[in-house]
């Protein structure tokens, strides 16, 4: 984790920015458009520290004006005394339950001002997030993520004010900010502008249905653990057939 004193424009990517690719297969994004992430989440004082894993792209896309992410305090849109946007669930059990009148006057707010594509719930219970729901979310419009606390949210706001869930695995966290930031990640890096090579998202696992072939830099060898040959020969079309078959053994051996 970053602190936030850290000059980042010193952190710069060597690779040479590419657009043509890219472009090709999102001719219909704009690049003067700005792509909106609204999160809703309990502890706004989060809203700084859940992006700094990824900080260096979110910051550049950001800067360049590619995305915008506004933070939302459920806390600022509960009209019952003390601000209080959690209770006891009906029927008794352990754990607190987010209400839904906050989320619903939150989501109603920002709808006054943007049109959203999706309003997603994140949560271990649901669908899960792959490359593929990352690629579709990347060309959509601006989304909604709600940040699921405590035992979780009213049913009613899964029922009827959310278009989407979505997990990052069969586990529990303390709450959805960090499963949202991993969304965010995995959406913004594929929005053309934001990698400074814009080749690299498509050649990434998953992207083909494939997992990515194993990947080595310098030095030759180290410790006696050398590079394979075949990778310093110079020939690229050897280089790709080798690379074409260790995608295909590690995509088989991940299946199955």
């Amino acid at each position: 984790v970053l602190k936030d004193s850290i000059n980042l424009s010193l952190l710069k990517d060597s690779k040479k920015i590419t657009f043509k690719k890219r472009i090709e297969i999102a001719k219909h994004i704009k690049f003067n458009s700005i792509y909106a992430v609204g999160i809703a989440s309990v502890e706004e004082i989060l809203k700084f520290n859940i992006l700094q894993a990824s900080l260096l792209s979110m910051k550049r896309a950001i800067d360049k004006k590619i995305v915008k992410i506004n933070f939302h305090d459920l806390k600022d849109y509960s009209k019952i005394k003390k601000k209080q946007i959690d209770d006891y669930q009906y029927g008794g059990g352990s754990g607190m339950v987010l209400m839904i009148e906050p989320i619903d006057n939150c989501i109603n707010h920002l709808k006054k001002n943007n049109d959203y594509s999706e309003v997603i719930f994140m949560t271990p219970d649901a669908e899960k997030l792959t490359q593929k729901v990352s690629n579709r979310l990347s060309i959509s419009g601006n989304l909604i993520i709600l940040c699921g606390h405590y035992k979780g949210v009213d049913q009613r706001v899964r029922d009827n004010l959310t278009t989407m869930e979505l997990s990052i695995g069969d586990f529990v966290l303390s709450g959805g900010e960090l499963p949202a930031a991993v969304l965010c990640d995995s959406i913004i890096r594929l929005i053309p502008g934001v990698l400074n090579d814009e080749t690299s998202a498509l050649e990434d696992s998953f992207q083909d249905g494939i997992i990515a072939p194993p990947v080595y830099t310098r030095p030759s060898s180290y410790n006696n653990l050398k590079v394979p040959k075949i990778l310093l020969s110079g020939n690229k079309e050897k280089i790709n057939e080798w690379r074409d078959k260790k995608s295909d053994e590690k995509t088989k051996k991940m299946k199955f």
